[in-house]
């Protein structure tokens, strides 16, 4: 392959993958505000897009129902725990136990134990995608293995300092005896 096609292609690339950032930096952001102003998606540039001086923040939908691309009621089971300035957080819960589920679970569950519920599952979610085989058994036992070293570790410098302790212990005692040997003489 000679040198003009591969840089046409890393410049595609790389033109894609600034776009694909764009398009994930778009999405992150939490509030949704509307402007007098529309633009293409021919004409779009961040440096030329006029800035409101004072935004419109329209409440949208939570991120659950902004992510399935539903209508959000006042009655969302999910909007309390998925507010939409956190998307990620239901994104990455949503991947590993569908949404269907998650609804599902948090009925079953009393109201004052839902929350705890939601950051369970979004950590084990979290946990699950790093570590698709494993997920938190792996997670608990690193820290497992980590705590029984730190341990140990621990033991061994205890004992180090009672060994310290009682040679200086023994220098002190044979000191005084000197002392008192010496003095009586």
């Amino acid at each position: 392959m000679k040198k003009g096609p591969r840089l046409r292609i890393l410049f595609h690339f790389f033109s894609s993958l600034s776009l694909m950032m764009e398009y994930t930096n778009k999405t992150r952001r939490s509030l949704r505000v509307s402007t007098p102003f529309s633009f293409s998606s021919s004409s779009y540039s961040p440096s030329l897009m006029p800035s409101p001086s004072l935004p419109t923040v329209v409440q949208g939908p939570c991120a659950a129902c902004k992510v399935l691309r539903r209508r959000c009621t006042d009655t969302c089971s999910l909007a309390p725990y998925f507010p939409p300035s956190e998307q990620l957080k239901f994104v990455i819960a949503h991947k590993v136990f569908g949404a269907s589920n998650i609804v599902k679970a948090l009925q079953e569950l009393p109201e004052s134990k839902r929350a705890d519920a939601v950051s369970s599952m979004v950590y084990e979610a979290n946990v699950r995608i790093h570590d698709p085989v494993y997920g938190c058994a792996g997670a608990i036992s690193k820290l497992q293995k980590q705590l029984n070293d730190l341990q140990a570790e621990l033991a061994v410098t205890q004992a180090e300092l009672l060994i310290m302790q009682c040679q200086q212990q023994q220098q002190n005692d044979i000191a005084s005896f000197y002392d008192r040997d010496l003095g009586s003489d």
